[in-house]
């Protein structure tokens, strides 16, 4: 090995572990994954639910909410009365602040809301997140595909009904000299993909991980870092709602690569 060689390979490796600190850091925050302790389908009728101060229905595409007194905020505006909104085209996951509680609302036709407390016991206690060693073998280049005219994908979820999700098309790499296939979703960073592989269920999460894939250059060339396969939110505890990988995008070697199973994920 070289010292060119032996410089990249620590370079790559410095810059993963930079990476994974700010991750671990970000899935630390107070209101982050980890702080999730409930999730909720909103009902028509007023009702109460656990975790959850006030009352809470749904009337056609408008989300209700009754404080029963207590302050909360949302968008910046505090209200102690009935309020009405309607966030169908809202972006996911946009938050209501009750006390030192955040609720996460996302639209399905249905409203989900989900509670975030800083003091729970999965955020509280997090003793890390196991991973394999960064790996520069695991970097490899594939070709973007982006679909003719907008598209969509529904993915079964873990512990409630599929859902569909914006496709913006797919990506085709190579593995020892086999040609494998990924369909993509939109997410807030560009584009994402939900794998498994056939390390899921065993040294990975059974429902597979997720991949961000960075904006493609001129001629369509994507990386994927499968180093940084990340952990859906359900591998830390059983309240959130999550995406499973989609029999396309279920791969038949090994990743090892990217994150492991957290040490006290339910699955």
């Amino acid at each position: 090995m070289t010292e060119t060689t032996t410089s990249t390979g620590a370079l790559f490796e410095q810059e993963w572990r930079e990476w994974r600190a700010g991750w671990e850091q970000f899935l630390t925050q107070p209101f982050g994954w980890l702080a999730v302790t409930s999730t909720t389908w909103v009902e028509p009728e007023p009702g109460h639910y656990p975790g959850l101060p006030g009352l809470w229905w749904q009337e056609g595409d408008e989300l209700h909410i009754d404080p029963q007194g207590l302050a909360m905020s949302y968008g910046g505006e505090s209200f102690t009365t009935v309020r009405a909104l309607n966030l169908s085209d809202a972006p996911d996951d946009v938050r209501i602040t009750a006390r030192d509680l955040q609720i996460g609302v996302t639209y399905r036709d249905q409203y989900l809301l989900v509670v975030y407390d800083p003091r729970a016991l999965a955020r509280t206690g997090f003793r890390g997140v196991p991973t394999y060693a960064p790996d520069p073998r695991w970097v490899l280049e594939g070709r973007f595909e982006a679909h003719g005219a907008a598209k969509t994908v529904s993915l079964d979820s873990v512990g409630t009904d599929s859902h569909t999700y914006a496709s913006p098309g797919i990506v085709r790499f190579a593995h020892a000299g086999q040609e494998h296939t990924l369909v993509l979703t939109s997410s807030a960073n560009g584009m994402a993909t939900v794998f498994s592989d056939t390390t899921s269920g065993d040294t990975t999460y059974g429902a597979g991980r997720s991949l961000t894939i960075p904006k493609p250059d001129r001629n369509g060339t994507v990386v994927l870092d499968f180093n940084r396969a990340l952990n859906l939110p359900c591998a830390f505890n059983d309240v959130p709602v999550c995406p499973v990988a989609p029999p396309q995008n279920r791969l038949p070697f090994a990743v090892e690569a990217g994150e492991k199973t957290p040490p006290d994920s339910p699955a």
